[in-house]
């Protein structure tokens, strides 16, 4: 049994998907991120980050459960685990895991930067939304080309390059943004969607996002801010968590 660290963001759709996909026994563990539960001392065990999502396997083959944090690697450590949607070795794996770290390292972050500065910030960050939503503008060309060029990220075969992206896309929709300039991206986008397992994930209440979530603009008290960006965010990270704390 796998246990999902969960709040609905994009990052943790991958995995949710990832694990409908496979068909791997798990069990979603929910976490308000603006209530700040991912920052107890007892998730800092699993996570030292203290972000969302994390896994625990606890039938991982041998003894011990197997904590495994950030989403790229937990994409990687599952698609061993099952035997699926990565290549085992080769120029295949390599492009896979190339986009994957594409997604984690650059879209990723840029995507999660314009959604801060777009939905959370205060007035006055016309350069900051400038800054990051023209690289994001920018890194969706990148993507158009490679879907302009095969029928999926990495190529020929569905695999956790498209897992990694397409959350993001389909919440791009909260930061008014429209894939309608990039049809081969768009096309793709609406060619996974259909996928069942995606259609089951996308279905399921407990995994979809609540009203707070998908506002364009996030009005946070002092506390939310905290949780997420500020003092607690921080402490959380300071402590030293224990087996025994």
């Amino acid at each position: 049994m796998i246990d999902l660290h969960y709040a609905p963001t994009p990052n943790c759709q991958k995995i949710a998907i990832m694990l409908e996909e496979t068909g791997l026994a798990h069990r979603v563990l929910p976490y308000d991120i603006f209530e700040g539960d991912q920052l107890v001392p007892e998730f800092g065990l699993i996570n030292p980050n203290h972000r969302l999502p994390a896994i625990v396997d606890h039938a991982p083959g041998g003894r011990d459960p197997v904590h495994v944090f950030e989403s790229g690697a937990i994409l990687q450590y599952l698609a061993e685990k099952s035997g699926r949607f990565l290549p085992i070795s080769g120029p295949s794996r390599a492009t896979v895991l190339s986009w994957l770290t594409w997604q984690v390292a650059g879209l990723g972050p840029i995507g999660g930067q314009a959604s801060h500065f777009l939905r959370y910030a205060p007035p006055g960050q016309d350069y900051a939304v400038q800054r990051y939503t023209r690289e994001l503008d920018r890194l969706l060309t990148v993507l158009e080309r490679q879907l302009s060029e095969s029928p999926y990220v990495a190529g020929d075969a569905y695999s956790i390059a498209d897992m990694a992206i397409w959350p993001g896309r389909a919440a791009s929709i909260v930061m008014g943004m429209s894939l309608d300039q990039w049809p081969a991206t768009r096309h793709w986008f609406e060619r996974i969607k259909r996928r069942p397992a995606v259609r089951r994930v996308m279905a399921r209440p407990d995994l979809a996002p609540p009203e707070h979530y998908t506002r364009r603009h996030q009005a946070l008290d002092d506390r939310q801010w905290s949780n997420l960006f500020g003092d607690a965010n921080r402490e959380a990270v300071a402590r030293r968590p224990t087996r025994s704390s």
